[in-house]
């Protein structure tokens, strides 16, 4: 009888301690979407005034930086930042720039999976796709580390 009271005891613990962890996940969760789309919401703000290298304020500034385009695979903030202003090269190339983001996806405490739509609605003909970022918090900032853009 003892042996199960202190089974019961474990089991009621180890219960009470994971919503208390589901509760503080959620609630880092919640907070890191908020930030994430605040970030991406300023990229579109800074895309949409012409100011790539603004935009470029929410890729992780690295030689580990990874772009995949229709192009294939770009290396490295500078590169990914080269390559926007050659194919974006005037306001009639960036036009307004608009997310709408699908999903979030907790992969661990610091790194989130997010995927989403972009439009680009601009004089030259607009432009649509899908996305699928994977950001990092790093020095308290969300960064994007990898970006899949179609």
């Amino acid at each position: 009888m003892k042996r199960n009271y202190i089974l019961f005891s474990l089991l009621v613990f180890f219960v009470l301690a994971i919503n208390g962890q589901e509760k503080s996940l959620s609630d880092s969760y919640v907070k890191s979407n908020l930030e994430i789309t605040k970030m991406m919401q300023q990229q579109a703000k800074d895309w949409s005034n012409g100011d790539i290298e603004a935009f470029m304020q929410g890729y992780i500034k690295s030689d580990d930086l990874k772009f995949v385009g229709h192009n294939g695979i770009t290396y490295g903030w500078q590169a990914t930042l080269d390559n926007y202003i050659k194919n974006y090269p005037s306001k009639d190339y960036t036009g307004v720039l608009n997310f709408k983001l699908l999903e979030f996806d907790q992969l661990t405490k610091d790194v989130f999976l997010v995927i989403g739509e972009f439009h680009l609605k601009r004089t030259v003909g607009d432009a649509n796709g899908m996305f699928s970022i994977i950001l990092k918090k790093i020095n308290g900032e969300w960064k994007i580390i990898a970006d899949h853009s179609s």
